[in-house]
């Protein structure tokens, strides 16, 4: 008996499996030590780097980008909250209870139970699925009181634009990464822009923030708001009036500027054809231009107001000095040059006649007397061959040739405003001189930069560029534009009822393959209001307007001047001039 137990012994432990065994233990804590020895010591740095990654926690905080309002501090840009719910596939579980509470939170964010329960099974290897965007905190609370595990949301922001179209080129927008891409947004994102936080801390093997370790805690600093001269009522009677423009000419673009000639701020600016910026990707890339300073054209008899106020400047002629301007020929420096041909016949006339009824051969001879370097400089000095440094993006500088550059033919055609391209602005503000005593004023779209309290960080107050002119000549060239605007002027569409009006028509033929185009025209008025105590000046500018004829300046532009005009003077409170007269009157007649 004892000889057979101690044969079952023997066989149970064998010496030979238990060497084995202890072999295979030796091994395993050999290359356990190995393993360790290799992690801890011959790559410590990494193993220390990828712990700290795995462990160590870095949120950043999203800071709110700043409004842009408008005068009257109207939203025209802002940014609203959202939480972006989503699932979390590999920890989500699809038990009865989590079930219950699944279909609700799905009826709370308006998706189908069945739709959220397959996104997630789809994908059950990825640690976050979008759900929904959620705008009410409320609805997120309660999504999160019900605590199932694998939902969660992330905050940040959405940029809105509550104007929609009707201040898109203007205030511009960010895209969906929040770069700023062009207008306000893109001039001023400095200032929008605000400043990101951030938190770090550390987190346990679960994931789950241990705020005792929390190393770093910086709250975001939110941008700040900018204020804009647009006034918005303004705004959407300029886009109305485009509208009209649009559906009775159908133009290949057409723009409206109104701004105060005293400030240079622009009060209102549109162009068409336009884009909605809460939408811009389903546009053309065309229709995010802003054709009010990234467009030029040839700015026809607009341009002769350069001419004339510079030869009266100049005191070379008088308003009554007369020209015949029936010539088909002058001689210039030894040279006979052949003058441009008018739209229609005309005689001899006044420098005065000459503004009023546009006659092309009258301003070049009023050119010729200026003489090259004296007409290049004026223009110069009105503001055509530059940008006007209104900031924003894609302004273009316009042409205008230096003197050695030009041909035989360029002081013949440049005073009737030919051999020159100008933006729709350029010549808007070469206006606001003749409205503002003679001086260039910097245009501006921007008043102040203030913080969420309201308090005015940044002022941008007028600007006073330069003095193109002499007072008593700016005065004088808007006492003879206001003829232009009468009944026997080229803009009698124009005039406004109870207001002397002072402006300038212009028709352009277009460049097509090279050549003057008989078909293809700019049409354009640019002028103030009261001519007198002027308090608005209105640019408008059609490109290539399709009717029956000629699209004149006087027929196409002047008549939506005149509606602007009309609703900006009602809106505004602007007294006629019979009632300005009677109160300066009765006030002289009180001191008296």
């Amino acid at each position: 008996m004892k000889k057979r137990r101690r044969s079952n012994a023997s066989t149970f432990i064998s010496a030979g499996r238990l060497s084995l065994f202890a072999a295979a233990i030796i091994c395993v804590f050999c290359a356990i030590l190995g393993r360790l020895y290799y992690l801890h010591v011959v790559r410590s740095d990494v193993s220390i780097a990828e712990t700290d990654k795995a462990r160590n926690r870095f949120d950043t905080i999203p800071a709110r980008r700043g409004n842009i309002t408008d005068v009257h501090r109207n939203l025209l840009a802002t940014s609203r909250p959202v939480t972006v719910l989503g699932a979390d596939p590999s920890t989500l579980k699809f038990t009865p209870e989590n079930e219950k509470k699944l279909s609700l939170i799905a009826a709370l964010i308006d998706l189908p139970y069945s739709e959220l329960r397959k996104k997630c099974l789809e994908n059950p290897d990825r640690q976050w699925v979008k759900l929904a965007e959620i705008y009410d905190d409320a609805t997120y609370s309660k999504i999160m009181s019900y605590k199932v595990k694998g939902i969660y949301g992330n905050r940040k922001y959405e940029r809105v634009y509550p104007s929609g179209e009707l201040m898109s080129h203007v205030v511009g927008f960010v895209n969906k990464e929040f770069d700023a891409v062009m207008g306000i947004e893109r001039q001023f994102d400095f200032y929008l822009r605000g400043q990101d936080g951030f938190i770090k801390t550390e987190r346990d093997g679960r994931r789950r923030e241990l705020v005792q370790f929390r190393s770093k805690d910086v709250p975001p600093t939110d941008g700040m708001n900018v204020e804009l001269s647009i006034d918005l009522v303004l705004q959407e009677i300029v886009q109305s009036e485009l509208r009209k423009i649009n559906d009775k000419y159908n133009p290949d673009f057409a723009t409206i500027i109104v701004s105060e000639p005293s400030t240079g701020y622009i009060l209102a600016m549109a162009s068409t054809p336009g884009f909605d910026p809460n939408n811009f990707s389903k546009y053309p890339q065309g229709n995010l231009r802003n054709r009010a300073i990234s467009d030029q054209y040839e700015p026809g008899s607009t341009f002769k107001i350069v001419p004339i106020s510079a030869a009266l400047n100049e005191s070379l002629v008088g308003p009554e000095d007369r020209f015949d301007c029936d010539l088909d020929t002058v001689t210039y420096k030894g040279r006979t040059l052949r003058l441009p041909r008018e739209a229609h016949k005309m005689e001899t006339l006044s420098v005065r006649e000459i503004a009023k009824k546009s006659s092309n051969k009258g301003s070049v001879q009023l050119g010729l007397m200026l003489g090259e370097r004296k007409l290049h400089d004026y223009a110069e000095l009105f503001g055509f061959g530059q940008k006007t440094k209104i900031g924003l993006e894609g302004e273009i500088g316009g042409t205008l040739h230096e003197v050695k550059n030009w041909d035989g033919l360029t002081i013949t055609r440049l005073p009737m405003g030919h051999a020159v391209a100008a933006t729709p602005l350029q010549v808007h503000c070469a206006m606001s001189v003749i409205a503002n005593q003679g001086i260039y004023m910097q245009p501006q779209l921007v008043r102040k930069i203030y913080d969420n309290n309201g308090q005015t960080i940044m002022n941008y107050p007028p600007r006073g560029v330069r003095k193109v002119i002499n007072p008593k000549i700016a005065n004088l060239m808007s006492e003879m534009l206001t003829e232009v605007v009468s009944q026997t002027g080229t803009a009698s569409r124009a005039q406004l009822k109870g207001f002397a009006v002072a402006g300038k028509t212009g028709t352009s033929q277009k460049i097509v393959d090279g050549k003057y185009s008989n078909r293809k025209h700019v049409a354009s008025f640019t002028g103030f209001f009261p001519a007198q105590r002027p308090r608005l000046v209105i640019t408008v500018v059609v490109d290539s307007p399709n009717l029956n004829g000629i699209g004149y300046g006087g027929i196409v532009a002047a008549p939506s001047f005149k509606s602007v005009a009309e609703q900006a003077a009602n809106y505004l409170g602007i007294q006629s001039d019979e009632e300005f007269e009677k109160k300066v009157a009765w006030k002289g007649f009180s001191q008296w």
